[in-house]
């Protein structure tokens, strides 16, 4: 069968308009995607899916261009603009990262990380957005709960959860609810597969306050992070950003009480969130 190359559209953004000048200039010079591959020491797939703006070109591939079709630093300066934008569909784009990492960090300021959910806290979180209805509410519940899925696999990731203790003291939903995603989450704190650590009141302010955080290390040792706000999130990709966001997330780690406290901390939560037995009548 002919390979037919995909349609590209250039002027979508720059990270598209970075593929299509790589494939123009590859075509120019009359190299195949398998020549250019073993000329900038990468592969034929990272450049295929780079042309097709379906992958950040990694760092150091700009410069590697750039030498190999002689356009001074062309390469270099897409690179610069592609990596300051956010992906059209960027939270897809994370949650195709996160189905395929094999180490997952979160921080919650707020709440807690969805993987660390369970239904009935789902249902109570997402029940309060009021442009939501019931059956937009249940379509998201499932497709949270889903990403859980991956945990109870053969080869579930690593997870490392730090979580404000605001966390643990504010109630979602009923106090059984609450009680029990307390319970759910105890089980996790110190597990091969999980960790969970608290950073507590006592700790005072840090930088991390105002959002939440997921660092992703994928199978090919590279590493993205997402940073959520109340309205918007960003994926990182390049090198930098992610190194900034993994400095602050060490620092909040080395601050945070250790796994054996932290489930402390949970029971004593626990306590508060127990629910009341029924008065004898």
């Amino acid at each position: 069968m002919t390979f037919k190359p995909q349609t590209l559209t250039p002027y979508l953004s720059a990270r598209h308009y970075f593929g299509a000048e790589q494939r123009r200039h590859r075509e120019g010079a009359a190299l195949s995607l398998v020549q250019l591959a073993g000329i900038v020491n990468s592969s034929k797939s990272t450049l295929a899916r780079v042309e097709t703006a379906e992958l950040m070109p990694p760092p150091d591939l700009p410069d590697r261009l750039d030498v190999a079709f002689g356009t001074d630093r062309h390469f270099h300066g897409l690179y610069e603009l592609a990596k300051r934008e956010a992906h059209p569909d960027q939270y897809r784009r994370f949650m195709d990262f996160e189905a395929q990492a094999d180490v997952i960090e979160n921080f919650g300021a707020q709440a807690l990380p969805g993987l660390l959910q369970s239904k009935e806290y789902a249902e109570a979180l997402l029940s309060r957005q009021e442009d939501l209805t019931r059956e937009q509410v249940e379509e998201r519940v499932n497709a949270r709960l889903s990403r859980q899925d991956r945990l109870r696999s053969a080869q579930p990731p690593l997870r490392w959860a730090v979580i404000d203790e605001s966390v643990l003291r504010r109630q979602v939903g009923s106090e059984e609810c609450m009680y029990r995603q307390l319970a759910w989450l105890l089980e996790q704190v110190d597990t091969p597969d999980s960790k969970v650590q608290v950073m507590p009141f006592s700790a005072g302010p840090h930088s991390l306050m105002g959002g939440a955080l997921t660092l992703l290390t994928l199978p090919n040792g590279s590493n993205v992070a997402y940073e959520e706000g109340i309205q918007v999130g960003h994926l990182y990709e390049d090198r930098d950003s992610v190194k900034k966001w993994r400095r602050q997330y060490d620092v909040l780690r080395a601050n945070a009480l250790p796994p054996a406290a932290s489930a402390e901390l949970i029971r004593d939560a626990m306590e508060d969130h127990k629910p009341c037995s029924t008065p004898p009548s």
